[in-house]
């Protein structure tokens, strides 16, 4: 099928892809004075006496905001708030549809960091959470960081957090069927921008030891001076034996490489120099750093990719509606590491050993009993954990 032609086809068509619709109806004036004026009075004063109690008398408890500068949109790099817009009313679907989240789309027109932390923290009250999304690395650290301390609701950078939950998931897998143990393999990622950075993170917390990251002018490794302050955070965490220089380099003898970069950048000699069952998660979009069939060809025992086109979809989708769910049920004020890991391990068990296989490491995110059982985990380690609440 033509994706594109159809796409713009559909959309021009229906003329964007949400609404809003009415929880109630209105079929009389006592309606009308109950709905509006003047009944409605009783609840903004009952909320104007104790602003929590906005959670109980309008939607807020079940409605996020999808936050975008148009500055990573998918692979398209920075095309602009307006040019986002089809995404993350797509993104407010998926909600929808998968998590019974009501998402609303919001598209800043501002690249500063300050103004957009500021827009959003001036807008929390009408939102249970904030769903940040495209945001380009490193302000979308700084962006992240700083709306967890000046808001009172929980926020979630989906490109980092929701790719590096499902990563995760796809790895406890994979690391089951080629029979190693995750404290004794060699991982290298490539792309050391947001979501690279993320799953670094995410992936040491499960227990990988030795990780070299590398961004597109080689190794990241501790005493290079020109690397960026990011960078050299990351230098200092991982890479514990030192190693320099390119792609290239970093493969031979490892386990697992993991892929958030460009298109063509991994090659058959690579993988050849990998260790035998190797890994690959080749997840830039629209196209991977290798083709799985050059993969395959080239001897690889896992290939995974960001693409439905190919078994193994490693998609941030399995994550992000459970996660909001799960979250917004417990009145959780945040979304922990420790409710993250919750959804990656939810996520990993949707799919029996016995049914494991080297093209089946990862459920199908349109499963909705995938995004239940992640809303279940989510919650009741938010519960068990006693992480603070919005609104009781």
């Amino acid at each position: 099928m033509n994706y594109r032609e159809l796409s713009l086809k559909l959309h021009r068509e229906l003329g964007g892809k949400i609404e809003m619709i009415s929880r109630a109806e209105i079929k009389d004036k006592d309606d009308l004075a109950i709905l509006y004026s003047p009944g409605v009075a009783e609840p903004c004063l009952e909320i104007q006496k104790d602003k929590k109690l906005s959670y109980t008398y309008t939607r807020r408890h079940n409605t996020i905001a999808v936050i975008t500068d148009g500055s990573a949109v998918l692979g398209l790099g920075n095309i602009g708030p307006e040019a986002g817009m089809p995404v993350m009313e797509g993104k407010a679907i998926l909600f929808k549809l998968l998590g019974g989240v009501d998402a609303i789309p919001l598209c800043i027109d501002s690249q500063e960091p300050e103004k957009i932390i500021e827009t959003v923290r001036l807008l929390q009250g009408s939102f249970g959470g904030i769903n940040l999304e495209d945001i380009s690395a490193p302000r979308c650290f700084t962006i992240e960081q700083e709306l967890k301390k000046v808001c009172d609701i929980p926020i979630f950078h989906d490109d980092q957090h929701g790719t590096a939950i499902v990563v995760g998931a796809a790895l406890t897998n994979a690391l089951k069927l080629a029979d190693k143990k995750i404290d004794d393999i060699k991982l290298v990622i490539n792309g050391a921008g947001a979501a690279g950075t993320s799953i670094a993170h995410f992936l040491m917390s499960l227990g990988v030891k030795n990780m070299v990251v590398c961004d597109k002018h080689g190794i990241l490794w501790r005493g290079d001076q020109s690397l960026s302050p990011t960078h050299q955070a990351l230098a200092h965490l991982t890479n514990p034996n030192l190693e320099k220089g390119l792609l290239i380099d970093a493969l031979k003898g490892a386990d697992v490489v993991i892929g958030v970069s460009v298109k063509n950048v991994i090659t058959k000699d690579m993988i050849k120099s990998m260790n035998e069952k190797a890994i690959v998660f080749a997840m830039a979009n629209p196209d991977p750093e290798i083709l799985p069939e050059d993969a395959k060809d080239a001897g690889v025992f896992i290939i995974g990719t960001g693409s439905s086109k190919y078994p193994n979809q490693i998609n941030n989708l399995l994550a992000f509606p459970g996660i909001f769910r799960g979250t917004l049920d417990a009145h959780a004020k945040d979304i922990t590491h420790e409710m993250m890991k919750a959804a990656s391990i939810a996520i990993a068990s949707c799919i029996q050993e016995a049914d494991l296989s080297p093209e089946h490491i990862i459920p199908n995110p349109l499963d909705p009993k995938v995004h239940e059982r992640v809303a279940t985990a989510v919650k009741e380690k938010a519960v068990q954990t006693s992480v603070p609440k919005t609104h009781e």
